[in-house]
């Protein structure tokens, strides 16, 4: 295929680096390529959940494993010092990635999640309380919804939602009502996961920043499909998960002002996070050591920062033209149906997702069918139960797209929506 004029990437050459997508699905999963069925090629279209994984991040790791396996910051042993050093030197590109100033502002978690978890029981048990009010949208990630509904019963603080319109945008109007002097923090996902919105996060930040609040951006579906930096957006948080770009599981990133960061105590305890210990006391490490607790995610680090290499080098602006791409194309074939219902905005102001729902067939049994023709969607609530009860659905069907995605894979899609259609006539 080559480099395509109707592609802003090199698909072709990207798609060499992901060996799985070269295989076939059907049969037996135990024992795939036997059976009848497994000659159908797989199409896979559910990166917002996860992504695929190269083979440069895949061989980061085992040269970690193969070369220099050894715990960081604690030998003087060769080995150790060269784990430590490419560890220490992952947080630097990470941070270099999104615009921060340096490691210290890039604690490591194991995902988006714990990100949320950590400033949520660092920051939020110790600053929030009665009469204080965190402010969520209604497209929130239970990542975010569930994390500070929990803490705000622990404080006595209040938990407000910013309304999601008709269109499925942000009611800016009532986001500016319910941010007021006794707001502490703003989260707000940046793209959602389920209507593919993505949401005005600096103007939310300054409206947070004028009552003196903090803003929290979730980043796990535009870290890894935007160019982000949070300097521009004025985050005083921001997270994302390796998994979602190319990168390894069990890895991701919180990105917080320095400033912020060193005043916030510690959530986790243990080896690493600390200068001195006593009997009686113990004092914290540096940045962003004192975040890190423990023999932390040593390999999955190093091969997080392989993988931000790896979509940098194709070049951020060039990955969102082409995820944009891939989503208006879909949702303009799937309006085709008249039977078929997309939510969130329309295909040319959208992230590189698509939920949607086929009249008469539940998203669990849609995405059975097309598992069938080898394509991989998800199904379910996409963890925004309530945004689902919100729009009247128990759940939807989403097709997400990345870097090695083509429109062929979108006809695959909408073909196996039609046989669909027809099975459920």
């Amino acid at each position: 295929m080559g480099v395509q004029e109707s592609y802003p990437i090199d698909v072709e050459a990207i798609r060499a680096d992901f060996p799985i997508l070269n295989r076939q699905v059907g049969g037996d999963p135990e024992t795939p390529g036997e059976g009848a069925d497994d000659d159908t090629p797989l199409y896979y279209l559910d990166n917002a959940a996860t992504s695929q994984t190269p083979d440069q991040v895949v061989d980061t790791i085992s040269e970690y494993y193969r070369g220099y396996n050894a715990n960081v910051h604690r030998g003087i042993h060769q080995l150790s010092q060269e784990a430590s050093v490419a560890y220490e030197e992952a947080h630097d590109t990470v941070a270099d990635f999104i615009g921060a100033d340096g490691r210290e502002e890039i604690v490591f978690t194991k995902n988006t999640t714990e990100a949320e978890n950590l400033v949520a029981y660092a920051w939020g048990l110790n600053e929030l309380g009665p009469g204080d009010s965190v402010v969520l949208s209604e497209m929130e990630h239970h990542a975010s919804l569930v994390t500070w509904q929990q803490i705000a019963k622990k404080t006595g603080a209040e938990v407000r939602y910013i309304r999601v319109d008709d269109e499925g945008y942000l009611d800016m109007d009532h986001a500016a009502e319910l941010i007021d002097d006794s707001t502490k923090l703003v989260s707000v996902v940046h793209i959602s996961n389920t209507l593919g919105t993505v949401n005005p996060v600096a103007d939310l930040a300054d409206m947070a920043h004028d009552h003196d609040a903090y803003i929290f951006v979730d980043g796990a579906q535009s870290a890894p499909t935007h160019p982000v930096d949070v300097k521009a957006i004025d985050a005083d948080f921001f997270a994302f998960s390796g998994h979602k770009m190319c990168g390894p599981t069990g890895i991701g990133a919180l990105y917080g002002k320095e400033a912020i960061l060193e005043e916030m105590e510690p959530y986790l305890y243990g080896g690493d996070m600390i200068r001195r210990v006593t009997y009686e006391d113990s004092t914290w490490e540096d940045l962003p050591w004192k975040f890190e607790a423990g023999t932390p995610s040593i390999a999955q680090g190093i091969a997080f920062a392989a993988a931000v290499e790896y979509v940098d080098d194709i070049g951020m602006a060039n990955v969102r033209a082409h995820e944009e791409l891939l989503a208006e194309y879909a949702y303009d074939r799937l309006t085709e149906f008249d039977e078929v219902t997309i939510y969130g905005p329309p295909g040319d102001d959208r992230g590189g997702l698509v939920a949607f729902n086929v009249d008469g067939v539940h998203a669990h049994d849609l995405s059975s069918i097309v598992n069938e023709h080898g394509v991989a969607i998800r199904a379910g609530d996409h963890c925004t139960q309530p945004l689902h009860d919100k729009l009247g659905i128990p759940a939807s069907a989403r097709a997400s797209f990345y870097i090695y995605n083509t429109r062929e894979e979108v006809d695959a899609l909408v073909d196996a929506v039609d046989d669909a259609l027809e099975l459920f006539a």
